[in-house]
């Protein structure tokens, strides 16, 4: 079984990026297309990402360091060279929310998950090109976070500013979130683009910030009852509302773990192997029988949103793994093949290449293959962490 699973998976790898290197560059206005849909018709002036392109810098950056394909540097070397052309603001620092598709400016928002990507993304491109700016720039990220986001007073990251990184009334990431001042989410992807950035510059006061985000998440974001992730919350850590996200649960189980370990932080990576199986069996709360993630339940109304988006399939596939690993219960592997078994049977399109979004009423949901959440992150990362792990 993980023999099979692991050559799945590093067939799919390749397969993923053929996609992208295929229908996603820009050839007319530079770095890559905006949106495409199901059936790969490009929106030629659909406005650019800048979660989008990080998370294709960060793609084909980690999957040449794993392996040494030439053609995806140069991939991930274009997607650096667009981010730091077009969505640097060269004024007030920090990253843009969107360009449009000649890179003239669009919305000047400073969500703090889109600094964190571009840092996390910043971070693999420098271990794969060795370039210094990468680096420089990962910090100078890193600081402009620590500078306006972090919260002296009650611990953790507020969640977005003006261009001139002033308070804002709409915070929200995407019209389906709360506008409150605080989220998992933004958290999560912190603690994921800290954690890449330690490993390329162990700064002794990052280090600390990890510790305390951890400490956060362990304090404030996990429900102690339930082991889900609470997910908004105000200034002052109030919860607001009791929605449940079963991918970000089993996404977070691994990735607090493997934050604990960049560290070498003892008592955290305890703790962290405690909870991760924690989560990973709160998630599966949310398995279906065919194997697939439900995406959502709001506990209060009892209702299950019945979607099974293709990323927390991606994310199921390396939390099982990593349960699998630390219980070495035969289950859990169990759980990471029938979450592979469901998303080629369901979600890979064999005839015209990627993922779709996802399967509602049993039917392929019209969303799109390529935009500005439809990237190449969680389903890329899922092959690369299984070869690793396998």
């Amino acid at each position: 079984m993980q023999e099979k699973l692991r050559q799945d998976l590093q067939d799919e790898l390749t397969a993923i990026l053929d996609y992208w290197q295929t229908h996603t560059i820009d050839e007319k206005h530079g770095g890559f297309l905006g949106k495409l849909d199901n059936d790969n018709m490009p929106d030629p002036f659909a406005v650019k990402g800048a979660v989008l392109n990080a998370r294709i810098l960060w793609s084909f950056s980690a999957a040449y360091n794993v392996t040494k394909n030439p053609s995806y540097l140069e991939v991930a070397t274009r997607a650096f060279d667009y981010i730091t052309e077009y969505f640097i603001d060269k004024e007030f620092g920090g990253v843009m929310w969107t360009v449009g598709y000649a890179g003239d400016i669009v919305d000047t928002k400073k969500q703090i998950y889109a600094q964190a990507f571009v840092i996390y993304a910043f971070s693999e491109y420098y271990k794969a090109s060795k370039n210094e700016k990468a680096k420089e720039k990962a910090i100078g990220l890193y600081s402009l976070i620590q500078l306006y986001s972090y919260d002296c007073v009650y611990g953790g990251y507020l969640e977005a500013f003006s261009r001139e990184w002033k308070e804002l009334e709409d915070l929200r990431l995407s019209e389906k979130d709360a506008n409150e001042k605080k989220s998992m989410n933004t958290h999560l992807h912190v603690l994921e683009a800290y954690t890449n950035l330690y490993s390329i510059w162990a700064d002794p006061s990052l280090k600390i910030h990890i510790q305390d985000l951890l400490r956060v998440f362990y304090d404030k974001i996990i429900d102690p009852n339930t082991h889900h992730l609470r997910l908004f919350f105000d200034e002052k850590w109030n919860p607001a509302g009791d929605l449940v996200s079963y991918g970000h649960d089993i996404e977070a189980s691994w990735l607090l773990l493997e934050a604990a370990e960049v560290i070498g932080d003892t008592e955290l990576i305890e703790k962290s192997k405690a909870v991760a199986i924690q989560m990973t069996d709160a998630a599966k709360e949310g398995v279906d029988t065919d194997g697939g993630l439900w995406y959502e339940y709001e506990p209060g109304e009892k209702q299950l949103i019945a979607e099974k988006h293709w990323w927390p399939q991606a994310e199921a596939v390396v939390g099982f793994v990593n349960a699998w690993q630390l219980s070495k219960n035969p289950r859990y592997l169990e759980d990471a093949a029938n979450s592979w078994q469901y998303i080629e049977k369901n979600l890979l399109d064999k005839a015209k290449g990627e993922w779709y979004w996802g399967i509602r009423d049993n039917k392929v949901m019209d969303e799109d293959k390529v935009g500005l959440w439809k990237c190449p992150y969680h389903n890329s990362r899922a092959c690369l962490e299984v070869m690793k792990r396998l």
